[in-house]
Formats: C-alpha cells, structure tokens, sequence
C-alpha cells in the first residue's frame, strides 16, 4: 500500500474545536438592551452517529416567573369600604348642612313674622290713638278742570 490510497475503513479522530467569542467592536453607541452575563457559558459538543461533530453552548431552560401571593382582601373590597367611609363622612356633612339650611329658614320666617307684629301694631296704635281728629292731615278736594295740559282751578 502507498500513502496515497484512501481506506474508508480507518478515520481519523474527531477534532474538537472550542471557539472563542468575539467581542463586537462598536463604533456607535449600542442601544439600552438586557445586560448580558459577565462569564462566557462553557462550550459543548455532541458527537453525532454518522460522525459529525455539533459544537454549541449549552442553554439552560427558562424558569416560569413565581406566582405572586395574593392578599388576603381584595384591592376592590377595600376600595368598596373606604368609599363607604367617605360616603358616611359626606352624609354627616350634608346633614350638617341641611340642619344648618332648615334654621336659617326659621330663623327668617321668625324675623319675617316679628316684623310684620310690630308693624301691624304700630299701625293699630296710629288708628285707634286717643289723639281726636285735630291733629290729622286735612285735604281739601275741589273740582279740577285739566284742558290741554293744564290744570285749572
């Protein structure tokens, strides 16, 4: 045999190759994106049946998020009491408030009702006086005659 023949029975072993990543030179400013961890991951190959080599790294499997706990009352319970608090302290105001509406009321019809006695009275002590009738107003009333504007006697 020479060392140019081929035998397809005899390989030659299988060459593992570890690449090394590159960092990206970046001639602008890279964009806010997730920060990516700081070790470079460990570098894995499988050897195929048939021969061929399969380099890559090894990823691990997405953990799912933990399920937040949730209260033990619900945000819309306390939003329900809190507005039934703020509805009572309303009710309390306008309460108030309609209390204070309904004296003002009285206190006005009292007024009203005072004013209207003392002047009836000082009406009746002016007709019923003991005065006679010498201290009164007299008016004479004679026949007028108005012709064209003016007034005639």
């Amino acid at each position: 045999m020479t060392n140019h023949q081929h035998h397809p029975a005899v390989r030659a072993a299988v060459d593992v190759h570890r690449p090394t990543p590159l960092a990206p030179a970046a001639p602008y400013a890279a964009p806010l994106m997730p920060v990516q961890p700081s070790a470079v991951p460990a570098v894995a190959s499988v050897v195929l049946p048939d021969g061929r080599v399969v380099t890559g790294y090894a990823v691990t499997p997405m953990q799912p998020d933990p399920v937040a706990t949730r209260p033990a009352v619900s945000r819309t319970a306390v939003n329900v009491a809190l507005g039934g608090v703020g509805f009572l302290a309303v009710c309390g105001g306008l309460l108030m408030l309609t209390t204070f509406i309904t004296a003002l009321a009285a206190l006005v019809t009292q007024l009203i009702t005072l004013a209207a006695v003392i002047f009836g009275g000082w009406i009746a002590v002016q007709i019923f006086s003991g005065r006679g009738h010498g201290a009164g107003t007299t008016v004479n009333i004679r026949k007028a005659v108005i012709k064209r504007n003016r007034f005639y006697q």
